[in-house]
């Protein structure tokens, strides 16, 4: 058996919104997100906001922003957002409190079946907990949750869990020590 990718479908996923909602975010993401036009962090709230995020309080988003669907993003208080930063959520995520996501991270829900001849589209939600922090183009692949203040290292892959006051680092992720937070 061979890949086929002629005969991919993915005709069962379902954005959530409807076509002209999905058009309609994909240009206002291209103007007020993706773009360094509008730095303000508040507009970038408040347009994520009308399509239907869920924002806390004194979120930062950086310039160069890039996300799929913000109908299926929450975003916890006094969370950062960093330039060139890639939500693919085609499932949900769920950012906490207190967190960080660097420059460049890649936030990824989506990924295909290897075992398929017709290369599946497979999908799974991200949630980083309160007070985690993921590095500077480090990636969390779908289903992959980090743990209160967990932390994943610059350019590191999460492939699964990060364990709560954690740090992890490589690829794949493996802890290397234990996360203290002074007062």
């Amino acid at each position: 058996m061979q890949v086929e990718l002629n005969k991919y479908n993915n005709n069962w996923y379902k954005p959530g919104k409807n076509k002209l909602v999905v058009i309609a975010w994909y240009f206002a993401n291209r103007i007020f997100l993706n773009s360094y036009y509008l730095p303000i962090s508040s507009l970038k709230v408040f347009v994520l906001k009308l399509f239907g995020a869920k924002i806390g309080k004194n979120v930062n988003i950086k310039p160069k922003v890039n996300i799929k669907y913000p109908w299926k993003l929450t975003i916890g208080d006094y969370t950062w957002i960093g330039e060139h930063v890639w939500i693919d959520n085609l499932d949900d995520v769920r950012i906490g409190k207190n967190c960080c996501v660097s420059q460049g991270a890649m936030l990824l829900c989506g990924n295909h079946n290897h075992t398929k001849s017709t290369f599946n589209l497979i999908t799974k939600p991200i949630v980083l907990e309160d007070g985690s922090w993921v590095g500077a183009q480090a990636v969390v692949c779908p289903g992959v949750t980090l743990k209160t203040n967990a932390i994943l290292t610059v350019h590191s892959v999460a492939t699964k869990n990060l364990d709560a006051n954690s740090i992890y680092q490589g690829n794949p992720a493996v802890k290397i020590k234990d996360r203290k937070i002074e007062p």
